[in-house]
């Protein structure tokens, strides 16, 4: 009697539930079961668009749902059934899996399920379950669920299929994006790809450039299908390689068959949408060639003549010619530039003027952010910004060039029986440096003003080699009028024979000279004062009294 009222009171869906589980206690599933809860299971199959034997399960799932490891043997007990009644339910569970009604998790000897929090909290609400509409998102917000997804499929919850499934929902639901439609103009293979979604997530979510086997397989749950996939990988025949999208890591100048890495190329097409760290942190070290500003310079005869070459060299016209022949003749196509000399003598100012009258951006390369003091660290920055100027280099219509300005703290002598950390780590980033000058496709300048400290085995690679000597008299005097033009010429001389200054220092006296003319109104060159700042700028030392037993 008491069972019969509890029957015929008004139904919710957690009632349902309720009478379903009461009735399929020790039932085996059987004709009379179905009878009997035939108005609950009408009721659940009804507001939840499932068939009964899916509405069973569903009712055994939600009184189950405290337990985050539900299993086949616990339904088994239940119905007091064999496990084998219930594997024939599979195809009914596999459907509420589909449906995000429940996940599933499977270990190589094991299959358990969970309730999602959201289900059971629907269940309470008496509504029926609704996935997430994952629509209308932003990109940041496409890969926060990219994420849940991958997350679920490592830990076995959904199958390939079920997160496959899921990620094309995802995309279709998001058309808007540029990413999505990129993903899409592609035209891949449904395989390929998911796995260029999986690069892409682990580079997005996880800042991921060192992207082992390990890092994939788990999204295959398909042995045969996962060989296949790593075969055409490992022979650098995949489709996402012959289409640039993904390569190998390079270990110290070496191929590493076992690390891949999404190219420059794909990272630029896929994620303008995202304004990623990653891929913005090396613009601040960027110089534009179109935001140098014109500045004439004043170089010896010889300096002159080799700062010419080497402008006419790095035209884009006679540059790619050269590359090209040195490529036919088995030659290395880098060019490797040393400046060396005083400081002020113009070494960092001629490379600016080089990529201004070239048309070539610069990459300048921060020698104190190279160096850590995590150990292995300085090594992979050192590498790090080799990779970025090869990326840059691909995706550049005019080879950028790339600046080591100030080079003395990484070309000087290498220590001979290095014990020390700081010291092995010293040669580890010249070892990689050399290595990479090797193989470079690019132009790299380097300046110093200790060239007779730098290594012999730099020095070999350097294939131009300019020395910036302090100017000549006459220079001296061209820079003086350049910078003071209103100076008469004969105290442009007296100041040129007087002061062997460099054209740096020049023109800190000039700029000295120019604040103090604005703080005291006076736009008059005045010798004299001229004079007293030069004296300021030599910075002469006075004889120092000796200390010590005489």
């Amino acid at each position: 009697m008491e069972t019969k009222k509890r029957m015929t009171r008004k139904l919710d869906l957690l009632t349902a539930v309720e009478q379903v589980v009461e009735l399929s206690k020790g039932s085996r599933l059987n004709a009379e079961f179905f009878k009997k809860a035939a108005h609950p299971l009408k009721h659940l199959s009804e507001r939840l668009e499932m068939t009964k034997e899916q509405s069973v399960m569903m009712a055994l799932f939600i009184d189950n749902s405290n337990d985050t490891s539900i299993r086949n043997s616990d339904f088994s007990r239940h119905l007091e059934c064999s496990t084998t009644r219930v594997i024939r339910l599979m195809s009914d569970i596999e459907e509420l899996e589909r449906r995000g009604l429940v996940c599933c998790r499977r270990d190589e000897s094991d299959i358990s399920y969970r309730v999602p929090w959201e289900v059971v909290e629907a269940f309470k609400r008496n509504e029926k379950y609704t996935p997430r509409d994952y629509s209308g998102l932003n990109c940041s917000e496409l890969f926060n669920v990219i994420e849940e997804i991958m997350k679920m499929r490592k830990d076995k919850e959904l199958s390939t299929e079920v997160a496959i499934m899921r990620l094309q929902q995802l995309m279709d639901g998001n058309n808007h994006l540029l990413f999505v439609q990129k993903l899409k103009s592609f035209n891949l293979y449904e395989k390929d790809e998911m796995l260029l979604l999986l690069f892409s997530h682990l580079f997005v979510n996880n800042n991921d450039d060192n992207i082992g086997y390990h890092d994939l397989n788990f999204f295959f749950d398909c042995p045969t299908q996962w060989s296949l996939i790593k075969g055409r990988l490992n022979k650098n025949s995949h489709i996402l390689q012959e289409t640039k999208m993904i390569e190998f890591n390079n270990d110290e100048g070496f191929v590493n068959r076992e690390s891949f890495r999404m190219t420059w190329a794909a990272k630029q097409a896929l994620f303008s949408e995202l304004n990623l760290v990653s891929m913005n942190q090396d613009r601040k070290n960027v110089i534009k060639h179109e935001e140098i500003v014109q500045k004439q310079l004043y170089y010896d005869k010889a300096v002159a003549s080799q700062v010419s070459d080497l402008g006419q060299l790095l035209e884009e016209s006679h540059y790619n010619d050269v590359c090209s022949r040195l490529k036919d003749k088995g030659y290395r196509s880098g060019f490797t530039c040393l400046f060396y000399g005083a400081p002020g003598t113009g070494k960092t100012e001629t490379v600016l003027q080089l990529a201004r009258q070239t048309g070539r951006d610069i990459m300048q390369v921060n020698i104190s952010e190279i160096k850590s003091m995590w150990v292995g660290e300085s090594e992979k920055n050192i590498k790090k910004v080799f990779e970025q100027y090869r990326m840059k280099v691909e995706t550049s219509t005019i080879a950028p060039i790339l600046l080591f300005n100030e080079a003395d703290a990484i070309i000087g002598k290498r220590q001979e029986g290095a014990e020390r950390a700081v010291e092995k780590m010293e040669n580890s980033i010249q070892n990689i440096i050399l290595q990479e000058m090797e193989t470079l496709n690019g132009i790299l300048i380097a300046t110093t003003n200790l060239a007779q400290n730098m290594d012999k085995a730099f020095e070999r690679r350097f294939l131009y080699k300019i020395k910036f000597n302090k100017p000549t008299l006459e220079a001296r005097m061209q820079i003086w009028h350049s910078m003071l033009p209103e100076l008469q010429e004969s105290d442009i001389r007296a100041l040129a024979e007087k002061y062997d200054f460099s054209g740096g220092q020049i023109e800190n006296i000039a700029r000295h000279y120019a604040i103090d003319s604005i703080l005291h109104s006076d736009s008059a060159a005045s010798l004299e004062k001229l004079m007293e700042h030069c004296d300021s700028e030599r910075l002469e030392q006075k004889e120092s009294r000796k200390i010590g037993f005489k």
